[in-house]
């Protein structure tokens, strides 16, 4: 019997491919086996690890406080309860009616008298009054703090010609310079009032009372344009000599 071939069964056409992939693992088996590594066993020693010991850890007993507890709410107070007998009588208290009919009179009220309003005595003082009291001689200035000026001034000398000098001399004060501090009001109406000294000596005060007392009348101050009470002082200076 004849055979028949197969003409594309041919072993001998894929025998480099298999040559290639056997060499490649045979290169792959003798390089693992050249270095592939063996350990003794016996002679690595790497300890155990007890965790026991960490667990038996002493904890600290500590004491609890205790707090004590409130003190119990006082009691309460009892009521005081008044007792009121049945015989004794209340008083009522009746309220009359307001109320009027037809037949009562009508009482005519008489005209009501006017009441006269009392103007309030107002004082401003001299240092920040509007308009300063005007001392006779000094109506030509045109500001106020000239008028200020003019008016210390004429009283200054108003009283250096009035007083009595040689009362001082008299009186056998200590040698040396003094002082007299005099205070008064030029009132609403531009007068002279409540005229007050202090003096080293009583007789120097009534000196002084009765020689302010004599100033001339003013025109009266002003402020917001009413006539307004100002009050002024200044002082009198003199040497007593030995």
């Amino acid at each position: 019997m004849e055979l028949k071939k197969n003409p594309k069964a041919n072993v001998g056409r894929n025998s480099g491919l298999y040559f290639l992939v056997g060499l490649a693992l045979m290169l792959f088996l003798t390089n693992f086996a050249i270095n592939y590594k063996t350990y003794d066993k016996s002679i690595i020693d790497i300890g155990q690890l007890d965790l026991g010991e960490e667990l038996d850890e002493e904890v600290p007993i500590t004491e609890q406080i205790q707090t004590p507890p409130p003190p119990p709410p006082p009691p309460a107070a009892p009521e005081v309860i008044e007792v009121v007998e049945d015989e004794v009588e209340v008083e009522e208290t009746v309220i009359e009616s307001t109320e009027t009919d037809q037949e009562e009179e009508i009482v005519e009220v008489e005209e009501v008298e006017e009441v006269e309003e009392v103007e309030e005595d107002i004082e401003v003082p001299f240092a920040v009054i509007e308009n300063v009291p005007v001392f006779p001689g000094c109506e030509k200035e045109a500001n106020n703090n000239a008028r200020k000026k003019c008016m210390s001034e004429k009283i200054s000398k108003f009283v250096n010609k009035k007083f009595n000098t040689d009362l001082a001399q008299d009186l056998g004060l200590n040698a040396g310079k003094h002082r007299i501090s005099i205070q008064f009001k030029v009132d609403k109406n531009g007068n002279v009032v409540g005229v007050r000294a202090r003096a080293p000596h009583p007789k120097l005060e009534q000196e002084a009372v009765k020689v302010v007392s004599q100033l001339p009348k003013m025109k009266p101050g002003m402020q917001r344009g009413k006539a307004v009470t100002v009050p002024y002082g200044f002082p009198i200076s003199f040497q007593v000599q030995d």
